[in-house]
């Protein structure tokens, strides 16, 4: 095999991850979650293909910035992002366009999403943005699932890219 052969041969042979981000739901003052962190968690199952943010019409300019800035590709609805994430998952798992499907939510309304991605065969990746912020019925109908630990005090003493809590009261 030659070298590019074998530089490409791992990326082949991981499973394609799509990333969907409730941004209303994941990224609240309470949770302290940082999009880099969500990313990490999904990429750590597969390549991923696509990673996507939804915000709704209440996103700051910085937050869009900093997510974009961050790869991802960032939809702001005019009202409440479930019903076009859900239609993404849905669209991603029927059009064969990802091997997993990975959600970060809190929110139970996706649980139909994640169950139509798995009956198309799709492996799903319910991700929590903390304990308080799990939800049993998207972690019981995913086939796998992770919660994201807080961070600790001194990582975020460490950092100085900008916060991505960015939602006006």
């Amino acid at each position: 095999m030659d070298l590019l052969g074998r530089l490409f041969a791992d990326e082949a042979d991981e499973p394609r991850v799509a990333l969907f981000v409730d941004g209303p739901n994941v990224l609240r003052d309470e949770f302290d979650v940082d999009l880099d962190d969500v990313r990490e968690a999904a990429a750590a199952v597969g390549q991923l293909t696509a990673i996507r943010l939804y915000l709704d019409e209440h996103a700051t300019p910085g937050l869009i910035q900093a997510a974009e800035a961050r790869g991802f590709e960032v939809i702001v609805t005019s009202g409440d992002v479930d019903v076009r994430l859900a239609v993404d998952v849905t669209r991603f798992a029927v059009e064969d366009r990802a091997d997993i499907i990975a959600i970060a939510s809190r929110d139970t309304d996706f649980k139909p999403a994640i169950e139509t991605a798995n009956s198309y065969g799709c492996r799903t990746f319910a991700i929590a943005p903390g304990e308080f912020g799990r939800s049993d019925a998207l972690r019981n109908a995913a086939t796998e699932r992770v919660t994201l630990e807080e961070e600790e005090e001194e990582e975020e003493e460490d950092d100085d890219s900008p916060t991505l809590v960015g939602y006006d009261a």
